[in-house]
């Protein structure tokens, strides 16, 4: 594989470039699902490519190629360095990389279990299982399930002198039962909405998750939400799940602190940010509790955004991105470090595919848990009046990432520290800034899980790609409640 990438960066080289990279990746995927006892969908596919990425006259180039022929990579190099020149013609200023040093390295995903070695039968008797616990129960209307395995294997050769091999492993896996009655539907997912839990891990996750053990649970809530009373319209203190809290972080400190958002270089999909460069290290962004960081590393945990290296050869590492509620960090590239004042890149550049420009993504964005320890059962004990709301059923935020609105599937009153009645169409909404400050409890260690979110969409031509997102039960004041569903 290196010599197919030395055929690309010497050509890049000879035509000019000043810098070039070029990554090769083999990717397989396997997505099962059924839907009330027959297959929704099963597949099983693989490609196998080239990009590659030049700087030529002070400006970007890329080009790619799924046939790797050494005529096709030396026409597939000489492409990307005639884009580049071509864009040379109305660039602004040159493009500046921040220094890396070279490396030579090689590293997999840890896991117990190749996801590919069981076989798709195996996969569809455990998703027909589940199925058949969701579905009988009288009242589910439609079981959905799926199972999700992906393994990228890629190269990364530099013509500053990296020769990079990662392969990566994700396992995703999940399901939903549905309760129609009259004009209502009401939902409960399992272990989360969304496809349910992802991370990069092996099969063994698959066995982690109890799947089958609270299938049944989860048709008896979806069929009792429609005996449930309506959400109270007010304000009130809310306490949110963990999978609910790693949404919102998702979608209002992930994607803001994007930073060629912020410089005005991405806005698709998710806008632009309202955290311009000046509110950097100044703004008061949540309340002391509040710390986030942009995380990468293993020892961080398996999540969607955890790799050894970067799509351009930095290696993973740890941001600030919070600390005790100021705002501390953005996610930077080699090209975008500079505009912070960092002499070093972030380490965010990753692709979906090897025909993908890399961009700046989120890796695992998460909030660190409360060093006291609280279970939720006692934060819910140490609160008088509140709404818990758990699983992520909508959500909608503006194009700075400012203003925002959530549901969730489900929702219980808690009174003088009890959890009481069930509540359906449960909702929120805020502002970021104010949301955050708002903190006034977040639960240990022990209630920390690190989520996944497979389906992040960002760039023309769009690019989905997972991030992790760590989250711990957490506790907020004056919150406007109900006003999402209001009269359902």
């Amino acid at each position: 594989m290196k010599q197919i990438a030395d055929w690309a960066l010497n050509v890049a080289t000879l035509r000019g470039a000043t810098y070039a990279d070029a990554r090769l990746v083999d990717d397989r995927s396997r997505a099962l699902a059924t839907k009330n006892g027959k297959v929704g969908n099963a597949s099983d596919s693989e490609s196998l490519g080239i990009g590659v990425r030049v700087i030529a006259n002070g400006a970007w180039g890329f080009a790619a190629s799924d046939n790797l022929s050494r005529q096709a990579i030396e026409e597939t190099a000489a492409r990307a360095v005639a884009v580049a020149k071509a864009s040379a013609q109305v660039k602004q200023q040159d493009v500046r990389l921040a220094p890396e040093k070279p490396v030579t390295a090689e590293w997999t995903t840890p896991h117990e279990i190749d996801p590919f070695t069981i076989s798709v039968e195996q996969n569809l008797d455990l998703l027909f299982k589940i199925d058949q616990e969701l579905t009988s129960v009288p009242g589910v209307t439609l079981a959905e399930t799926n199972l999700n395995f992906r393994r990228e294997e890629q190269w990364f050769v530099s013509s500053e002198g990296s020769n990079i091999h990662q392969t990566k492993y994700s396992t995703g896996t999940g399901y939903a039962a549905y309760a129609f009655a009259g004009n209502d539907i009401q939902k409960r997912s399992y272990p989360a909405s969304y496809g349910g839990q992802w991370q990069n891990k092996g099969y063994e996750l698959i066995d982690e998750l109890n799947l089958l053990e609270n299938a049944r649970r989860i048709g008896e809530e979806a069929v009792a939400l429609h005996k449930a009373e309506q959400c109270p319209e007010g304000v009130f203190t809310i306490i949110l799940d963990s999978s609910q809290l790693g949404l919102q972080i998702h979608e209002s400190i992930g994607h803001p602190i994007e930073l060629d958002r912020v410089l005005g270089m991405e806005a698709n999909f998710a806008g632009t940010s309202f955290l311009t460069l000046d509110k950097l290290r100044k703004l008061s962004y949540g309340s002391e509790l509040v710390t986030v960081v942009a995380d990468a590393r293993q020892e961080h945990g398996p999540g969607l955004g955890t790799f050894a290296f970067d799509e351009e050869g930095v290696p993973a590492q740890c941001t600030p991105i919070i600390t005790n509620g100021l705002f501390t960090g953005y996610l930077s590239s080699r090209e975008t470090a500079h505009t912070i004042g960092a002499n070093r890149s972030g380490g965010t550049l990753r692709a979906e595919s090897w025909n993908r420009l890399p961009i700046i993504r989120m890796t695992n964005i998460s909030i660190l848990p409360g060093k006291t320890p609280l279970s939720l059962e006692q934060l819910i004990a140490g609160t008088d009046h509140a709404i818990f709301m758990q699983t992520n059923r909508s959500w909608s935020i503006d194009d700075k990432r400012y203003n925002f609105q959530f549901g969730t599937e489900i929702g219980w009153e808690v009174k003088s520290g009890k959890r009481t009645r069930m509540l359906k169409n449960c909702s929120y909404s805020g502002i970021t800034t104010d949301f955050w400050n708002s903190m006034d409890a977040i639960c240990s260690r022990d209630e920390w899980t690190l989520w996944g979110t497979p389906n992040c969409g960002k760039g023309q031509p769009q690019q989905v790609m997972g991030t992790g997102h760590g989250a711990a039960p957490a506790r907020f004041s004056n919150i406007k409640v109900g006003s999402a569903y209001k009269g359902k």
